[in-house]
């Protein structure tokens, strides 16, 4: 295969890695410095072009978008896909990655553990926020940022305002603001996903005061024998994203993991050096399994006929469909097909007619729609639970919240965008163990990927190539 890697840099850890492991495996890589592209546009033929010239073609791309080229990168992620060619990682799902108020809405969503996390826009509703997180200590955290920048740790509720006025007025910069889960001070665990499975951990540790764990920030990486749990948190967090490839970070809750962030391009140094697994190699046989299945909207090819559309039908116990196989619903016979099952956080894809439906199940459907509209939940929209919050400084009422995740944005919220359950078997999604690791290492790379054009790895970007032909 002919393999781009879209990276600004040759000699960062994770290009090399990614080059040495497809051409180890008899593949044709090539770096092609992302920035280096143009778009071209035209009815029926969308277009690349590289320093100028016609691109050749490619059979898979791998993109290491840095954050701070993601619009473009994410521009050109895009077009490979719409030429049809396989993107390791889809343009929309590193899109929505970056984000940590959309991830944090679409994780939301889902029964996976998240900590508690407010948006706001007003300043007279920073006070009764954090009193209805429990009170400070808070984390401030910038919309977009990585390698641990712009997450600030407020002890008091005092700083956390001045804080936040500094950066949404001066800075001009939205802020989240996140509860702060103490037993895991300074500690986190990145798992590393590729495709169904979790093929490395480690756990990253802080050093002195600092509580934030990164490795550039002087934090020791050192590998981890991952719980279930946090394994199974892992792969549904990625495949809520969309993501092939990703590093999810987790904070060790007293009640289990924290999902605090999704990566799309993270860095491979760290985890192999604390590991001792082949990642690289892990990524270039997952494109070989799957480059011949490039993104597609399935949601829009579905459609695409007047009449049918793709609806998630809820089973509670009073459901006609409960309790019976899909052949004994009819759902067939009236032109409803179940593309898959979701039941708590198993996917079953592309169940068999024999497959029991079961209250609690959520059905992925596609069919007619006046079927679908019979099926779809009918009667009030489910409430949110409401708790009382902590009286706050300023006066002794309480303030009903949310119970999860606390929203007050005056912007409105991003639609979501999820990808669903590959269509293949009927077996429930499953995932194997991480391998296991060796001594503690202090890795020198963070997450290279990240850096964008800014922060240049151990060698200039002037290494970066710019021939497509070499």
């Amino acid at each position: 295969m002919k393999i781009a890697i879209l990276s600004r840099g040759r000699n960062l850890y994770s290009t090399r890695r990614l080059h040495e492991a497809a051409k180890q495996r008899g593949h044709q890589p090539r770096v092609l410095d992302t920035l280096k592209f143009g778009i071209d546009n035209e009815e029926g033929e969308p277009d690349l072009t590289f320093r100028g010239k016609p691109l050749s073609s490619y059979d898979a791309v791998i993109p290491r978008i840095g954050a701070s080229i993601t619009l473009y990168g994410t521009a050109v992620v895009r077009q490979f896909e719409q030429m049809g060619v396989f993107c390791l990682n889809s343009s929309q799902a590193i899109s929505v990655s970056r984000d940590k108020l959309r991830s944090m809405q679409i994780l939301s969503r889902h029964k996976i553990g998240i900590p508690k996390t407010a948006f706001v826009h007003e300043l007279d509703q920073i006070v009764p926020t954090i009193d209805s997180m429990g009170g400070p200590p808070v984390v401030i955290k910038l919309l977009e940022g990585t390698q641990g920048i712009g997450v600030i740790l407020a002890d008091t509720t005092s700083v956390a305002k001045s804080i936040i006025e500094v950066l949404q007025g001066a800075a001009n910069q939205n802020v989240l603001i996140q509860e702060f889960v103490k037993e895991s001070r300074g500690r986190d665990i990145r798992a590393f996903v590729v495709g169904n499975r979790v093929v490395a951990a480690m756990r990253r540790v802080a050093q002195g005061d600092e509580f934030r764990s990164n490795v550039h920030r002087g934090g020791i990486a050192e590998p981890v024998e991952l719980d279930p749990e946090f394994e199974r948190t892992a792969l549904h967090a990625a495949q809520i994203m969309g993501l092939r490839v990703a590093g999810v970070d987790m904070l060790e809750g007293k009640d289990g993991p924290k999902l605090m962030e999704i990566n799309s391009s993270p860095g491979l140094e760290g985890i192999e050096a604390a590991s001792g697994v082949d990642v690289a190699g892990s990524i270039i046989e997952l494109i070989e399994e799957e480059v011949l299945f490039p993104e597609i909207d399935i949601r829009q090819r579905l459609t695409l006929q007047s009449g049918y559309g793709v609806l998630e039908v809820p089973v509670d116990e009073k459901s006609e469909l409960a309790h019976h196989t899909i052949t004994d619903t009819g759902l067939r016979d009236r032109d409803v097909v179940v593309l898959s099952i979701h039941r708590g956080p198993v996917a079953i894809p592309n169940p068999k007619g024999s497959r029991e439906i079961l209250p609690g199940d959520v059905l992925l459907c596609f069919g007619k729609t006046l079927t679908l509209k019979g099926l779809a939940p009918r009667g009030p929209k489910r409430r949110r639970k409401r708790k009382k919050s902590a009286p706050s400084a300023r006066d002794a009422q309480s303030t009903a919240v949310p119970e999860k995740t606390l929203v007050a944005a005056a912007t409105p919220a991003p639609s979501e965008d999820e990808t669903p359950a590959a269509l293949a078997g009927d077996e429930p999604v499953a995932a194997m163990g991480p391998e296991p690791g060796i001594s503690p290492v202090r890795p020198a790379e963070p997450d290279d990927a990240a850096r964008g054009t800014d922060r240049p790895d151990e060698t200039s970007f002037s290494d970066h190539v710019e021939d497509e032909s070499e």
